[in-house]
């Protein structure tokens, strides 16, 4: 976001001339000033994984929903600041999208692309005022000589929109957050690319599943003639009427139970497995399972039966914040106090408070247990470790609560 996000900082701190990497120009060979595209293509993705797809659909919107619900805290130094332009812009990044669907669509397309890119609209001062999430598949990166992007080229509908970075530190009006990928040096990977054989083999029990149903529930079957002696095989043609006179006649959910009726020298025989045979079941809750687990879900907060990992639905919760959203959260929240804070202030760190999260609510029994039977500690001390400011007379040691109390009625 021009020079003032990061560069002034940098420079304060006499990093500008020293930073050089030695293999960022070999990274950048042969594509420097040109387009780089993303590995695989965003509306497939989405598509097959997202809206074809029941367990990937409930993991995003899980970790999205939950992510965007968590209020944001703002601190000058050690001093928690309530009011700010820098909250009121997170509370409302833009006249059509309050701040909760915001932080949805960003970690929307991360969890989606591996790539999430948000657009910072500045005012006459150089101070943002305005922060729109952008669709992965309509942004390009375009490399620079030193490793870094020189450039970012959004495209919609055969326009298109130069975004130009800062050519020393690579900062610009565009934030582009990406999941790691160990073959891509621009884009970041997608989880759906983990689950991909997972995903569609859940799609396709699921597709095997709708076309049993549409076929009256039953197997498909050979219908055996005999023909009479010194008699010609059927044709080609007759073959493929037969066969759509058939269907026409006993296939389809409405024709479910009909008796077929044959003339002549015909039998049916039944030639498909049941379903139970093929345990299409339990290969759709395995492959469902693996989804979840490469989004850090747990298969229980996705509709899996016979899971028993977690003890309940509550546990569960709990594990999806503390090993998913949790960090996935400190993330976006690191990239913005290196991308967004500065542009208001320098000293200025954005976090969040998490203790409004109610799934996380057994952690701050067991911390504030923890803290509460420390013996050592003086009452300040305590109130300090779990967020609370000192009170008067409170820098005195007691063995525990109810002897504090009876300390403080004494007094």
């Amino acid at each position: 976001m021009k020079t003032y996000l990061k560069s002034l900082f940098l420079k304060k701190q006499g990093f500008i001339s020293q930073k050089t990497s030695q293999v960022g120009p070999l990274v950048a060979y042969g594509t420097v000033g040109n387009p780089v595209w993303t590995p695989r293509r965003y509306d497939s993705l989405a598509d097959e994984g997202y809206q074809k797809n029941v367990i990937v659909y409930r993991c995003v919107n899980l970790i999205a929903r939950g992510l965007g619900s968590v209020p944001w805290l703002l601190y000058r130094g050690e001093t928690e600041i309530t009011e700010h332009p820098l909250l009121d812009l997170l509370k409302s990044p833009s006249p059509r999208q309050a701040g909760c669907a915001f932080m949805e669509a960003v970690a929307g397309y991360l969890l989606l692309s591996g790539n999430t890119y948000i657009e910072a609209v500045l005012n006459p001062e150089g101070r943002p005022v305005e922060l729109y999430p952008l669709r992965p598949d309509r942004m390009k990166i375009i490399p620079g000589p030193g490793g870094l992007p020189s450039a970012y080229e959004y495209s919609v509908g055969g326009r298109r929109k130069i975004i130009s970075c800062d050519p020393v530190t690579g900062h610009s009006t565009i934030l582009h957050l990406k999941n790691f990928h160990p073959l891509n040096d621009w884009y970041g990977m997608s989880p759906i690319e983990a689950a991909a054989q997972s995903i569609d083999q859940h799609n396709a029990v699921a597709g095997h599943n709708l076309a049993l149903l549409q076929n009256g529930g039953r197997p498909s079957g050979g219908l055996i003639l005999r023909p009479a002696p010194h008699s010609s095989r059927l044709s080609e043609d007759q073959r493929h009427a037969l066969r759509q006179g058939l269907r026409e006649l006993y296939s389809g959910p409405k024709n479910a139970g009909q008796i077929l009726i044959l003339e002549g020298d015909y039998e049916w025989r039944e030639m498909g497995l049941s379903p139970k045979d093929l345990d299409f079941i339990e290969g759709k809750n395995l492959s469902a399972r693996e989804i979840a687990q490469s989004y850090g879900v747990p298969p229980m907060l996705v509709g899996v039966p016979g899971d028993a990992t977690f003890a309940n639905y509550k546990e569960a919760r709990f594990h999806l914040w503390e090993d998913t959203i949790i960090p996935l959260l400190e993330f976006i929240v690191a990239e913005f106090n290196l991308w967004l804070s500065p542009a208001f202030e320098e000293g200025l760190t954005l976090t969040y408070n998490i203790d409004a999260i109610p799934a996380l609510a057994p952690r701050r029994e067991a911390a504030w247990s923890k803290v509460a039977a420390a013996n050592f500690l003086t009452l300040n001390e305590k109130r300090q470790a779990v967020g609370y400011g000192p009170v008067a007379g409170g820098d005195v040691i007691f063995p525990n609560f109810s002897q504090g109390k009876a300390h403080e009625k004494n007094s």
